[in-house]
């Protein structure tokens, strides 16, 4: 279940993908993990990282749609195990990547075909680009933009800043958001972040990362630097984010996998009061619930891959699917850190791991130009329909295949996600019934209807965001367990591990019923709900011992050289 870079080849995908995810775990490999270490405490631009990226034209290969380059593709599922490896050997090599996935994203929606084939020349050069939509007054807030665009004799000159924008100062273009001073429409234009009006302010962060703040004085654009104008360059900054922010839950399965493989062979090899770590019953337990956890990260992501791939204008499912994966599954991953660091402890912070790097990695990316918040109020806009609502689709397929995803670079305008309907929900849960804790957990789902249909937000709740959010919690938990089943069945995911997953669901859930019980405006028909949902999971010794045994058996399996 967990990547081995002993033993990756990801067989699924075609053999140049192949070939170049297994060139770039080599290349991490052969570095070593004090090179790495060393790297980031010292804060090293990471020059030699980009380098591979150029000699192996790596982000040109994965970044570049076939629609302006016949020979590349733009593919969700490479892309993903693309960030994956990334993110399991430093998220700081994953963000140069993510921040060019972005800065792409406008650029291959537009319709300036000069501006698309002066990004793919870039791209082949081995150049990295820039996403330039927060600023510091109003973070992504793009309503609010400071960057001003005034009309001249010859076209424009750009004027304001941009506040945290990865790979700023380097980025051969940096897409950028802003607005038209006579019509106040927005607009998208590209800039170059070695132009003499292009000014780099600062790196904003303490990180081998550079994440800036630019300002543009007076930067001279002509029509061919515009990408977009008015609603599309509103829809623009969206859609990219839906395509971009993907990433983030590959990044945290990549340095949870890295972090378990540490966890594990330390615990297990040290000898406590007499006996090995792993004897303690709380210590397997935190063991047990982090490779669950894991384990439906890696379910959930890799069936939301299928449906992005398979999107249409017709099927927009992955609207829902998207902020998922970018909220629940990047805070699984600070679970995961947790239990672990819970285990190994003062080995946490030692300066010669992995794992003290990822402690603070891990935190960043439920946080990444969305926080946690923001994400659950957008999936609560799916809930009326997801529950109540179904539609038919035809089923979607397992999406490995080596084909482009043009349908990102056209997903139409950022609106209506309160009409799209979703398949029925139920099918697949009723299909696992036989396993005890998906049933329970089942039950509880099927709760929230029974919630909504007799004790809804009343119109002051409704107004209510903490009240709300807590509700968009429990919700998810219910999308997330759906897409973990179908993409377990697809895979024939061991039923002891399953089981074992939905035991943390029921626990998971009882917990957030709990948390509404508390709410100062929670009604006294919803609190009695909310008591009736706290369920205990059920116990079953030789389950958890199975689990346990591929646990352990992980210890010493994989460990970076020094």
């Amino acid at each position: 279940m967990l990547l081995d870079p002993n033993h990756y080849d990801p067989a699924h995908l075609d053999d140049e993908t192949r070939r170049l995810l297994r060139a770039t775990v080599d290349w991490f490999e052969a570095r070593g993990k004090r090179q790495l270490i060393a790297d980031a405490q010292d804060k090293v631009w990471y020059t030699e990282f980009l380098d591979f990226v150029k000699q192996e034209k790596l982000f040109a290969t994965f970044c570049t749609p076939a629609s302006v380059d016949g020979t590349k593709r733009w593919d969700a599922a490479r892309n993903a195990a693309f960030s994956e490896v990334l993110g399991f050997y430093g998220l700081q090599y994953w963000y140069a990547w993510q921040v060019t996935v972005l800065g792409l994203g406008p650029i291959w929606m537009s319709g300036n075909e000069e501006a698309k084939q002066k990004a793919a020349a870039l791209l082949d050069s081995g150049a990295v680009f820039a996403f330039g939509l927060s600023e510091k007054e109003h973070g992504a807030d793009v309503y609010s933009t400071d960057m001003i665009l005034t009309k001249t004799d010859d076209g424009y000159r750009a004027n304001g800043s941009k506040y945290y924008i990865g790979n700023g100062n380097v980025a051969g273009m940096v897409s950028v958001f802003g607005k038209l001073a006579d019509s106040d429409e927005y607009v998208f234009f590209a800039v170059d972040s070695q132009h003499e009006n292009f000014k780099l302010v600062k790196n904003v962060v303490d990180s081998q990362m550079f994440v800036s703040e630019f300002r543009l004085d007076d930067y001279p654009l002509t029509e061919k630097d515009v990408l977009h104008r008015g609603p599309d360059a509103f829809s623009a900054a969206l859609n990219t984010v839906n395509v971009g922010k993907f990433n983030l839950c590959t990044a945290s399965i990549g340095i949870c996998e890295h972090s378990f493989y540490e966890a594990i062979t330390h615990a297990h090899n040290r000898i406590l009061y007499g006996n090995p770590v792993t004897d303690f019953p709380h210590v397997r337990q935190n063991f047990v619930d982090a490779y669950a956890r894991l384990t439906a990260m890696k379910l959930f992501a890799d069936r939301s891959v299928d449906y992005f791939r398979s999107a249409n204008e017709n099927d927009r499912r992955y609207l829902l699917f998207n902020p998922i994966t970018k909220m629940k599954v990047t805070s699984e991953g600070e679970n995961v850190i947790d239990l672990l660091w819970d285990v190994i402890a003062a080995k946490g912070f030692e300066k010669d791991t992995y794992f003290t790097r990822a402690t603070a990695d891990i935190r960043a990316l439920p946080k990444l130009e969305g926080t946690v918040h923001v994400n659950l109020a957008l999936v609560l806009k799916f809930m009326p329909n997801y529950l109540f609502n179904p539609k038919a689709y035809d089923e979607v397929p397992t999406r490995h295949d080596a084909t482009d995803d043009d349908f990102f670079w056209h997903q139409g305008p950022a609106r209506g996600l309160g009409k799209i309907q979703f398949h029925d929900w139920e099918p697949i849960y009723t299909e696992h019934a036989h396993l005890p804790n998906v049933a329970l957990f089942h039950e509880q789902a099927n709760a929230i209807k029974t919630l909504l249909a007799t004790a809804a937000p009343d119109e002051n709740q409704q107004k209510d965001l903490d009240f709300l959010l807590n509700l968009g919690h429990l919700f998810t938990l219910v999308v997330y367990g759906q897409l973990v089943l179908e993409q377990a069945k697809i895979t024939k995911t061991d039923e002891s591990v399953l089981d074992q997953i939905f035991d943390v669901l029921v626990r998971d859930f009882a917990g957030y019923a709990t948390a509404l019980h508390g709410k100062p405006s929670s009604t006294e028909a919803q609190q009695q709900w909310a008591l009736s949902q706290i369920r205990k999971p059920n116990v079953d010794q030789a389950r958890f011992d199975a689990v346990w045994q591929q646990v352990v058996a992980l210890s010493g399996q994989y460990e970076m050289r020094p």
